[in-house]
């Protein structure tokens, strides 16, 4: 996915925080998601170097 993309979801989500008065659970929810996507690279990662063992 694109880092646009992840940057509307972060924008959509910050203005409904912001209508609801949430925006600790913005935050939280934000560092989950950058977690997560720090988990998926390096699991991307270790795939790719896996493969090129194989091949």
């Amino acid at each position: 996915m694109n880092g646009w993309l992840y940057g509307l979801y972060a924008l959509i989500i910050a203005i409904v925080s912001i209508f609801t008065g949430e925006l600790v659970t913005f935050v939280m929810l934000g560092f989950i998601l950058i977690s997560l996507q720090n988990i998926h690279s390096t699991l991307k990662e270790i795939l790719k170097v896996n493969k090129e063992k194989i091949d």
